[in-house]
């Protein structure tokens, strides 16, 4: 059976996780395949809500075989919290949650770095999670990291303080210190508890489930414009958000993605720093901001709120082999006399383009607009998507038009339930 894969095609935080609820009992298995405590995956059902932090969004159905694969970094300490949490809302997630012993371990250290590099960048901040996600990436490339089969190797500790003394010694560069006594002591009880946990060679895992026939959706956390590679350089995260992070993130060969499941709000947002187009800095992006909840669910800061961007859009669409496309929050823009969508960019010069430029120039586009009626309909109340008003219809179809992917399912409310499947 195939691989069918899951990705933002913003700059995260568009609805991954309720999608993979709503999908997830087609599947025999979820697995994550990059990022860490940074993504904040929201799912609501049976009137309440749950944030999922590291552990894939399945995990709340008995029957799908959960995996963190070695492409995540993984804070031991909030993986503890996250599990338990889940226990406490009864959900047995003992048997069904493997994490990959490839997987890098955040260390305190990390998190004490991250606040210091990104206190030293001054004006040029990044706009980083502070969870350590940052360094440890670094790590990982710079060959030094430690990985979560490593906490079953004798001289665990030894290995451990050598990261620690390669930190503090970055830290005093800065003039700092780590200062992580305290973190420490909630680290090694969590690396204790994670010493209980099904740790494996996951590549192995998903390739012989895949042998036996079953089906797979890999998860992936932030959005496509926060790739390490293809985002807005330098203000993005620090692993592969696309496709292609997939195999890597997994060990899966790419021969075995077949759907492409594009997540995308009606609207867009951004958390941090760096360039956004069609930012609304008035009445109109706060409105957005109001009724869609727009704060992060992993560090709570308001959200940039805009208009939907069309060329940004088709961008991610080009990376990753969109098949479909999810379209989320509708029922946001409820309120809305007129509904903007950008379709192309204006440069200074006064030239137009339909493709995302690098950085620099980015920053200096003006985005053109497309004016819609809005359809002043309360979308919560509607259980069918033969029952969506024609505007929300007409604005579907202009997206799909214009990005040439069809549109399969247009969210319409934050329960599972509001998730309507289109013709």
């Amino acid at each position: 059976m195939p691989v069918d894969v899951l990705v933002g095609l913003q700059w995260g935080d568009e609805g991954k996780g309720k999608i993979v609820d709503v999908l997830a009992p087609t599947y025999d298995v979820v697995a994550r395949f990059q990022g860490g405590p940074n993504a904040g995956h929201t799912l609501t059902f049976d009137g309440t809500k749950h944030v999922l932090h590291q552990v894939p969004s399945g995990i709340f159905h008995p029957h799908i075989i959960n995996v963190v694969g070695n492409g995540v970094v993984l804070d031991p300490v909030v993986f503890r919290v996250e599990l338990q949490k889940l226990t406490d809302r009864g959900v047995d997630w003992a048997k069904n949650l493997h994490i990959s012993k490839k997987a890098q371990l955040i260390l305190p250290s990390h998190r004490a770095l991250d606040r210091i590099l990104e206190e030293a960048r001054g004006g040029g901040k990044i706009g980083s999670t502070l969870k350590g996600i940052g360094p440890t990436y670094q790590d990982k490339i710079g060959r030094t990291g430690l990985r979560v089969g490593d906490i079953l190797a004798a001289d665990f500790q030894e290995r451990y303080n050598e990261a620690v003394a390669r930190h503090a010694t970055l830290a005093n560069f800065h003039n700092q210190q780590l200062d992580i006594e305290q973190a420490e002591a909630d680290f090694f009880s969590a690396i204790d508890f994670l010493r209980t946990l099904q740790l494996a060679d996951t590549e192995y895992l998903l390739n012989d489930l895949l042998r036996q026939g079953k089906k797979i959706l890999a998860e992936g956390a932030q959005g496509s414009l926060l790739d390490v590679d293809f985002g807005t350089y330098p203000f993005v995260t620090s692993s592969s958000t696309i496709v292609a992070g997939a195999c890597t993130g997994l060990g899966i060969a790419p021969r075995h993605i077949d759907k492409v499941y594009g997540i995308s709000k009606a609207y867009c947002t951004r958390v941090g720093s760096g360039p956004f187009p069609t930012e609304l800095h008035d009445a109109v992006g706060e409105q957005i901001r109001t009724a869609g909840r727009e704060f992060g669910a992993t560090t709570g800061r308001p959200r940039r709120c805009g208009w939907i961007d069309l060329p940004a859009l088709r961008y991610s669409i080009m990376l990753n082999g969109v098949t479909e496309i999810h379209l989320m929050k509708a029922d946001v823009l409820d309120e809305f006399d007129e509904i903007r969508v950008c379709t192309h960019y204006r440069s200074p010069e006064g030239e137009e383009t339909n493709q995302l430029p690098d950085l620099s120039d980015l920053q200096t586009m003006e985005p053109v607009y497309t004016s819609m009626p809005g359809w002043k309909v309360n979308l919560q109340q509607i259980d069918s998507a033969g029952n969506l008003p024609k505007e929300l219809k007409d604005y579907v179809r202009f997206l799909e038009t214009q990005l040439e992917v069809p549109i399969s399912i247009v969210s319409v409310g934050p329960d599972r339930v509001s998730t309507l499947h289109m013709g």
